[in-house]
């Protein structure tokens, strides 16, 4: 069992964990093997799978923010429930798997009908097997989601979740990262230059459905998300997107075991939104605020052999979810 989080002393602040996590963490390789779904409207989605000891839970992993089933953070959590003899399937959000998916749309912090897709493609396949949830950012605001708006409706496999570093309020995180300062801007340029280099192909694919130039111009997220998020997916604003995909509104509805891990120093979620009342009020509900910890960062121990917490307490979390 994983003990309790004491931050690395050499990484103070919630800036340099997660940074370090970001490009310094262990980067396993799993023997993934990767399938390709195709999808009822014409999509698809790709899907890295682990097989793991006969009759163990099966772990989904949904990434963040322009991650993939190859982000460090993916993989160190992949290799981690392979040591514990669960199978592991690391699903790719369209257009994220290293291949421009086919449609217009893309995914977005609210997105439940692809994981959905995804839970009841993997419960047909065993019925009696038991599927546990792990997400990230933003892949742990879908999740929570998800949870919340489905109560007692999710299949019956699922049995637990976790979600580390989850952006419960869009409106307060994206105004975090659109803030004036260093830390911000450094954020801010690397997703957004990924966002950018996205939209400049969806814009070849299909002639006039974005304004590029404006496109190519935005340096906040309130700008793109203006520009692409909410118009190909039906918001009427930035504002509108970030208001109606928030997990945390939706978190009393809740119904099975779920464990949440936050920071209070996450540079990219305010210490303010996170559901502290919600949670409390929700007996299914885990939440373990730490003081230190950062953006999926969760550093310990010394700058030679560094621990990662979150995935560890998650992983922990979740086997006593599955019985």
């Amino acid at each position: 069992m994983a003990p309790p989080f004491v931050p690395a002393p050499w990484l103070p602040g919630g800036d340099l964990p997660t940074v370090w996590a970001s490009v310094a963490r262990p980067f396993p390789r799993p023997p993934y093997r990767r399938e390709r779904w195709e999808l009822p409207d014409g999509d698809f989605l790709d899907v890295d799978r682990l097989e793991g000891a006969p009759g163990r839970p099966l772990l989904v992993i949904s990434h963040g923010l322009e991650g993939s089933s190859a982000a460090s953070y993916v993989r160190f959590a992949a290799a981690a429930a392979a040591r514990r003899g669960l199978a592991v399937a690391a699903w790719n959000f369209r257009g994220c798997s290293g291949e421009q998916n086919r449609l217009l749309r893309q995914y977005h912090s609210g997105e439940t009908g692809d994981l959905a897709h995804v839970v009841a493609r993997l419960a047909g396949e065993d019925p009696a097997r038991p599927l546990l949830l792990l997400g990230f950012s933003l892949g742990g605001n879908q999740i929570v989601r998800w949870l919340g708006e489905e109560g007692e409706r999710l299949p019956g496999q699922v049995r637990g979740a976790a979600a580390i570093s989850v952006p419960f309020d869009l409106v307060a995180c994206a105004r975090a990262l659109d803030a004036p300062g260093f830390w911000p801007w450094v954020y801010r340029e690397r997703f957004l230059r990924r966002l950018r280099r996205k939209a400049s192909a969806k814009a070849r694919a299909h002639p006039g459905a974005l304004d590029l130039a404006a496109v190519l111009r935005a340096r906040t997220f309130a700008e793109y998300d203006g520009l692409v998020t909410a118009p190909i997916h039906g918001f009427a604003g930035a504002d509108d997107y970030w208001t109606r995909c928030s997990s945390g509104p939706v978190l009393g509805g809740v119904r099975r075991p779920l464990l949440l891990v936050s920071a209070e120093d996450d540079p990219f979620v305010p210490a303010s939104c996170i559901p502290r009342e919600a949670a409390r009020r929700n007996p299914a509900v885990t939440l373990e605020v730490t003081p230190g910890g950062g953006h999926v960062g969760f550093v310990t121990g010394s700058p030679l052999r560094p621990g990662y917490w979150a995935e560890e307490r998650a992983l922990d979390f979740l086997r006593a979810a599955a019985g």
